[in-house]
């Protein structure tokens, strides 16, 4: 199946529902609604970053050399960066 006829089918299966449609519900709310959602995607942001971080230290704590040739590519990496 090429390419093409991949999008010719999501083309034709008409009208998106779901998060789509609830967009644009959400579009048509008042100003409070939009602050109300951006507050609440900070606080999903933040909670996603510290589980984010959490894990990352976890990994590093289970596989120490793993861990330990990540930080010498990145020592390396700054090492030949140019300003």
């Amino acid at each position: 199946m090429a390419d093409g006829d991949l999008r010719d089918d999501r083309a034709s299966r008409g009208p998106r529902e779901g998060r789509d449609a609830e967009g644009l519900a959400g579009a048509a709310g008042d100003a409070e609604d939009a602050q109300e959602s951006d507050a609440a995607r900070r606080r999903r942001r933040a909670q996603f970053l510290r589980e984010l971080h959490e894990a990352k230290q976890l990994r590093d704590r289970v596989q120490p050399r793993r861990a330990r040739a990540a930080r010498m590519r990145q020592q390396m990496r700054m090492r030949t960066f140019r300003w």
